[in-house]
């Protein structure tokens, strides 16, 4: 049991072992017991963790928690957190033990709040439920949070235990957390590429469906960057094809030194979630307007500026499409690895081999001096491509 947290505690949470949820699959559910043939505490806990997860793409700003009540080895009570502004995990939890949460141990995957929010604190409900013991899966990096709760639950004689499946739970708030350490959303840069290493302007046939990785990423990310082209083009415009998914913001991008600005531009589905970013304040930006599209105009479209806005927003994570135009990418992913921006690289390796394309390379990167090292690699194959997940880390 731990009574203390040091600094690097906080900074060992934006770099650990974490897998991607649409791998989620491929981890192996380790099922112990204990003499007495009950399920050990990090059984309860990977439950928790799956609980959250049925809120993907729909709590921020606030994290994904899920709880399991467990009483004389029984699970007695479910809940996790659906949406910002509703009840917490615990709070669920306890009303489906009821009574039954009295003198039972409930597993957290986050530290409980101990301050008054949107909700009441869930300290105070698990105190009043007379619960015996919490286990925690990991502290909330939330300053106002950070190990309060877990103070406050052992000031009224519940025996905390903090750091069950700490990685699992880490992984699963990666997005929060590093929004919370850094004031910056958490960013992704996702690409296609031939075999023979040339950017594409494609994704794999399954990629878009429900099931697929383009669509699960579009569930899992609060926004999504795309190029103007893509309206112009008339393809169709990306959404996550995921029972429930709640759709991302749209981000377009519209750069007057862009091609693609001299075809023609017309969002046919207005989803109420789109915001327009522009350094060409023209009619056709004053007529989206009009239409009760969000247009922000500036002198000039940079990373920082939509990263800014996403945070001011509420937002926790970012992914930026390269597809479409590219020139309308150029600056912001060299701005993004400049400024040690991007946390994640998605990268699609189709069955293609071809010649020189105007996509490759991107001239603004070849000036780039900072190198990116990728770490925790992950792959998968599907059935036309394979998909490689890794994360940034800036030596």
């Amino acid at each position: 049991m731990r009574r203390g947290l040091t600094p690097r505690f906080y900074e060992s949470l934006l770099w650990v072992n974490r897998k991607p949820v649409w791998s989620s699959s491929f981890h192996s559910i380790r099922v112990q017991c204990n003499h007495n043939g009950q399920y050990d505490d990090g059984f309860y806990m990977r439950r928790s963790v799956e609980l959250a997860r049925k809120a993907i793409g729909l709590t921020s700003p606030n994290p994904m928690v899920g709880c399991v009540i467990v009483k004389d080895g029984e699970v007695v009570g479910e809940g996790f957190h659906p949406k910002a502004g509703q009840p917490h995990a615990e709070v669920f939890a306890l009303r489906d033990a009821g009574d039954l949460a009295e003198n039972a141990t409930a597993y957290v995957s986050l530290e409980p709040c101990n301050h008054v929010g949107r909700t009441p604190p869930c300290t105070e409900a698990l105190i009043k439920a007379k619960v015996k013991k919490v286990v925690v899966g990991m502290v909330d990096p939330n300053p106002i949070v950070a190990s309060k709760g877990v103070h406050r639950l052992r000031d009224a004689g519940i025996e905390v235990v903090v750091g069950v499946e700490e990685e699992l739970c880490k992984g699963l708030l990666e997005t929060y957390t590093h929004r919370m350490l850094t004031g910056k959303p958490f960013v992704a840069l996702r690409y296609s590429l031939s075999l023979n290493g040339n950017f594409l302007d494609v994704l794999g046939g399954t990629a878009a469906g429900c099931g697929g990785y383009y669509s699960r990423l579009l569930q899992e990310y609060d926004a999504v960057v795309l190029s103007s082209s893509l309206f112009s083009e008339n393809l169709p415009l990306p959404s996550s094809q995921e029972p429930g998914a709640n759709q991302p913001m749209r981000i377009i991008l519209r750069r007057n030194s862009s091609s693609s600005n001299q075809a023609s531009f017309v969002i046919k589905e207005v989803t109420g979630k789109d915001i327009i970013f522009t350094d060409n304040n023209t009619t056709e930006t004053t007529e989206m307007a009009q239409q009760g599209i969000e247009t922000v105009a500036v002198d000039e479209v940079n990373l920082d500026l939509i990263l800014d806005y996403c945070y001011c927003q509420g937002l926790c994570s970012v992914l930026l499409d390269l597809r479409g135009s590219f020139s309308e990418f150029e600056e912001l992913v060299k701005e993004g690895v400049e400024k040690k921006y991007f946390n994640k690289f998605v990268t699609e390796i189709l069955p293609v081999w071809n010649g020189s394309v105007e996509m490759d390379p991107p001239k603004p990167l070849k000036s780039l001096k900072q190198g990116v090292k990728v770490i925790n690699l992950q792959s998968k194959a599907l059935d036309q491509s394979v998909v490689i997940e890794g994360y940034c880390r800036f030596d």
